[in-house]
């Protein structure tokens, strides 16, 4: 005999478009979840080489308008975002405005070689000396699952997270429904804390290190990246090619190590 089926309301994650602006110009769309929004255009512009610093951007503020049609009441949607750069910071080309907006599942696909990602960063991952204990790396995924407040109550959220390697403070942890927006919003909260680059840390990922994780732990100096899932091809190639540490399959005590296993110590 079958169950009875219960209706009753459900708790969902909020997705919605945040524009990018730059000074008045469109620069890029992405789908995501409100909240921490200055934090993800900064960390974003950071992981694009648009700025190097959080010192490189004055100000930021939301606008009233949305495709040139003010709010009803003349108030902030909170959906577009502009960004104004500090003196002597060149704007980014018009040529690299992105016209489309990018997915949560993917974020920017189809990015550049590695060579082009490496020309982009003067950050050496590779000359830092930092040492991560691998019982350390097997507490993160319950560690910063427990620290995700909108998982708890949606299930719907990816996280990611800033670890100090010497004593595994978690420094910070953001959620969002894209890997990527997540990613740059913890970029971007170490930018505008004047902690770049960001040696002697972990970027923790509930999900897959992809190819785009990896090159913005990179442009932020991160030298190590955990994730839960499988990295792919192109992440680890990064990975080695840049002295990065790479670990992969990070659940309860395993964990795959695909480059820098000289990093993690037993």
């Amino acid at each position: 005999m079958g169950t009875e089926p219960v209706r009753r309301p459900d708790t969902l994650v909020g997705e919605e478009p945040l524009e990018i602006r730059i000074s008045g110009r469109p620069l890029a769309v992405t789908m995501r979840t409100p909240g921490h929004d200055m934090d993800l255009a900064v960390g974003f512009l950071i992981s694009e080489g648009v700025i190097v610093t959080g010192a490189d951007v004055a100000a930021m503020r939301y606008c009233a308008d949305v495709d040139g049609a003010r709010a009803d009441d003349g108030t902030p949607t909170y959906n577009v975002l502009d960004v104004v750069l500090a003196a002597g910071v060149p704007e980014p080309e018009p040529s690299l405005a992105r016209a489309f907006s990018t997915t949560s599942s993917c974020g920017l696909c189809g990015k550049a070689s590695i060579e082009a990602v490496r020309t982009r960063t003067d950050h050496d991952v590779a000359a830092d000396p930092v040492r991560i204990d691998s019982a350390l790396l097997a507490s993160l995924p319950d560690r910063v699952r427990a620290a995700q407040k909108l998982f708890a109550s949606t299930g719907g959220l990816h996280a990611a997270a800033l670890v100090r390697a010497a004593d595994g403070e978690l420094l910070v942890v953001r959620e969002d429904v894209g890997r990527h927006n997540a990613v740059d919003k913890v970029v971007g909260w170490a930018a505008r804390d004047g902690r770049l680059p960001l040696t002697g840390t972990v970027l923790f990922v509930s999900g897959r290190a992809s190819f785009e994780l990896a090159q913005k732990a990179l442009m932020a100096g991160i030298p190590v990246l955990a994730a839960v899932s499988a990295p792919s091809l192109l992440a680890v190639d990064l990975a080695t090619e840049v002295g990065m540490t790479l670990v992969g399959f990070l659940r309860g005590p395993s964990m795959n190590i695909y480059a820098g296993d000289h990093r993690v110590t037993v």
